[in-house]
């Protein structure tokens, strides 16, 4: 019999929607909270779950003379 075990939430560790077995492999996977909506990228191979921390967003503007203006960066994670 293959074992399997739920993943939790990172953020407040509760039970998510998901489960993984021993055979189980996720690269880059989108897992969403339902208790607390938090969205993170998680890894699976093995039964071991990493989160993957994403990188500094930056957001852009156009001005009419077609430069590239940045208005601000936050972090998501």
């Amino acid at each position: 019999m293959i074992d399997s075990e739920w993943v939790y939430c990172p953020f407040c560790n509760s039970k998510t929607r998901l489960q993984v077995q021993e055979d189980t492999v996720l690269l880059n996977y989108p897992l969403l909270c339902p208790k607390c909506k938090k969205k993170c990228l998680i890894n699976v191979k093995q039964m071991n779950i990493t989160v993957i921390r994403e990188p500094v967003i930056v957001t852009q503007s156009r001005d009419t003379s077609g430069k590239t203006t940045v208005i601000g960066s936050f972090f998501i994670g």
